[in-house]
């Protein structure tokens, strides 16, 4: 690639789609007849309009691209994937919506599912290295001041309606990004960056940044697209209310049909037996299972985990340590039937923990943050409840070059806990053992609402709060009930989760802007006129050592105000699986690194499927996996 600086950067908001792109067109024009109405091929569109024939003059254009290559190996897709079979998985909750963009939309279930198997960006990046490649673009221009890129879409993308994928569909979905009745406001921070869109011809796009910006090419690169045939007779308010529960035309390599919708119970993505890219070399070994059906088992971890012991799902992410420690001996892991595995890879770990509202008493005040924070004992809880199989996170960047190594630790300690609730005003307790204020004589009482199945996690929380007088009262809510309210900040305290960056984009969830409004990801209130500065800064700097410099400013300051207490982190995804399928050696991806990699990357093994059935019925054992399957740590100590 001709611009370096671009060469590893992060998948924006962990929503980056590695599918469909480019070879030659020469290649491309013979691997895709099969898949296009030959009398909707364009041939009228000139090669330097982004007609067919564009590459042989994309060079001289100042446009890029990234070609497959044999070096490539697995990493789009094991070579001997087949195609078929229905995968089956459970998840805790059915999405809010099945929309991708706009209000209630931000869930994993959205971005990890739908819009990566529906949908595609213009570009996508290499599951390896972080290199662009072709997505719905085959070809990208970067002007020399950093504020310009253009794309040639390739001519024969096409929606599942079988129209062509063209540049006003680019405008069309930035327009609907940018309109505020959408409700979601990180949305217009975003693309706000960026003038309207152009399109050049019906196959080149151009948008113009405001401001130069490491991130810019990035973010638009990274733009889900949906239809202007269907966009253009929608505002944002229609948008909302008639695509709640019903799919877009999509162009992705899966579509959800409606009558396959079942609201709070399931939905079934289906391939597209006629997905434009199904052959090309960055996605063909890829998107195997002919059917995903999403099945919801509502908050209830133990039910759950039963369904898949008896086969109704194919695998499983154990996220509960005394489940992996204690309740995976069972005789089908025994016999070899069910493989039992630790994956590693170089995932971000992300940040989470309770998360205090500073908006709302009591945990407006920083004492009782760190007072709440000193008596969240995690050493005693990894030891006593999580079988030491955990680590302690004390940054929003764990475990990365970005993390503040010199935030305070916050090592449980009662007695610096005591000392700022006095400070606060909290030294007295009522009769019945509760903490008030020496003024107001008010108690120091909180809400935390969360699902029933995060009980265990939280009623010792509340018990080691307890004994120095700080009622916590647990109310149980089902989870999307609990993300309604911290969307609308009508909490107190939230034991939540936010995914990790290969590099972070602490913009959307800092910037003080976003403070007082509600749906985006500044869930607390965090306010910083020092952080702000830093953004700005952050924003236009092309020098990595000073990026990773400024986030790690960022980082003590936000560790110092103190919105979250951290909790426990691991670098590894504990994964249960029937033994019915093949995947690539390195099974997850290096930075995503989690089970999503399944639908995208496995496929069902006929041979394993009937070796299974046969060793199930006649009682006979299957080897056992290797517990740690290490290969993207061996990777890099290879190519270091």
């Amino acid at each position: 690639m001709k611009n370096k600086q671009f060469k590893i950067l992060i998948f924006i908001f962990s929503i980056l789609i590695v599918s469909c792109g480019g070879d030659e067109k020469k290649n491309k024009q013979i691997s895709f007849a099969k898949n296009i109405d030959p009398t909707s091929i364009d041939n009228s569109t000139s090669a330097q309009n982004g007609g067919y024939g564009f590459e042989k003059m994309a060079e001289e254009l100042g446009y890029e691209t990234y070609i497959w290559s044999e070096k490539d190996g697995t990493f789009f897709g094991d070579p001997n994937a087949v195609k078929g079979g229905t995968l089956q998985y459970i998840h805790s909750n059915f999405p809010r919506t099945l929309r991708t963009i706009g209000q209630n939309s931000s869930q994993m279930i959205n971005s990890r599912i739908i819009e990566r198997l529906c949908y595609e960006s213009l570009l996508g990046q290499h599951p390896a290295t972080l290199d662009f490649i072709p997505s719905l673009a085959t070809h990208w221009y970067i002007s020399e001041d950093k504020k310009v890129f253009k794309y040639r879409i390739n001519p024969d993308a096409r929606w599942s309606d079988g129209k062509p994928i063209i540049a006003d569909d680019i405008v069309a979905t930035w327009d609907l990004r940018m309109d505020e009745t959408i409700l979601m406001p990180s949305e217009q921070l975003s693309f706000g960056k960026f003038e309207r869109p152009v399109a050049e011809s019906k196959y080149i796009v151009s948008v113009k940044a405001k401001t130069v910006n490491w991130r810019n090419f990035l973010y638009f690169s990274a733009m889900s697209i949906l239809p202007n045939h269907i966009l253009k007779d929608l505002d944002g308010t229609a948008y909302l209310e008639e695509y709640a529960f019903s799919m877009f035309t999509s162009s992705g390599p899966y579509f959800i049909p409606e009558n396959k919708i079942r609201n709070q119970e399931s939905f079934i993505l289906e391939r597209r037996l006629d997905y434009w890219a199904k052959n090309d070399p960055f996605s063909k070994h890829m998107f195997n299972f002919d059917k995903i059906k999403v099945s919801v088992v509502k908050d209830n971890t133990a039910l759950e985990y039963e369904k898949f012991k008896k086969g109704e799902q194919d695998f499983y992410t154990v996220s509960q340590a005394r489940i992996w420690v204690e309740e995976t001996e069972y005789e089908s892991i025994e016999m070899g039937w069910v493989k039992k595995q630790r994956v590693f890879s170089e995932r971000p770990a992300g940040t989470s923990g309770y998360f205090f509202n500073m908006r709302k008493w009591p945990f407006d005040d920083k004492r009782i943050r760190y007072a709440f924070t000193y008596l969240y004992d995690r050493v005693k809880l990894n030891r006593e409840m999580y079988y030491n199989e955990y680590g302690y996170m004390n940054s929003m960047y764990a475990g990365t070059i970005y993390e503040n190594l010199k935030n305070n630790p916050f090592l449980p300690d009662a007695e610096k806990a005591v000392s700022l609730l006095k400070e606060a005003g909290f030294t007295n307790r009522n009769i019945d053992g509760w903490l008030t204020h020496e003024e107001s004589g008010r108690v120091l009482s909180f809400e935390l609402s969360l699902p029933k199945t995060y009980e265990y996690m939280a009623t010792p929380v509340q018990q080691m709060l307890k004994e120095y007088g700080l009622d916590m009262q647990i109310k149980f809510v089902d989870y999307n009930t609990m993300i309604k309210n911290v969307n609308e900040r009508n909490y107190q305290v939230a034991m939540l989760g936010y995914g990790g960056l290969i590099y972070p984009n602490p913009e959307t969830s800092l910037k003080s802007e976003l403070a007082d409004q509600n749906d985006n990801n500044n869930v607390w209130g965090f306010k910083s006129d020092r952080v702000d500065e830093l953004l700005q800064e952050y924003d236009t700097c092309f020098d990595q050592k000073r990026r990773i410099e400024i986030i790690q400013e960022i980082d003590g300051i936000f560790s110092d105000v103190h919105p979250t207490a951290w909790s426990i982190v691991r670098n590894y995804q504990r994964i249960l699986y029937w033994d019915k399928f093949g995947f690539p050696d390195w099974m997850f991806t290096r930075y995503q690194g989690d089970f999503w990699d399944v639908f995208r990357y496995w496929w069902m093994d006929e041979n394993k499927i009937e070796q299974l059935v046969k060793a199930k019925s006649s009682g006979e054992k299957l080897p056992k996996a290797e517990m740690d399957m290490k290969f993207w740590p061996e990777y890099l100590e290879r190519h270091n």
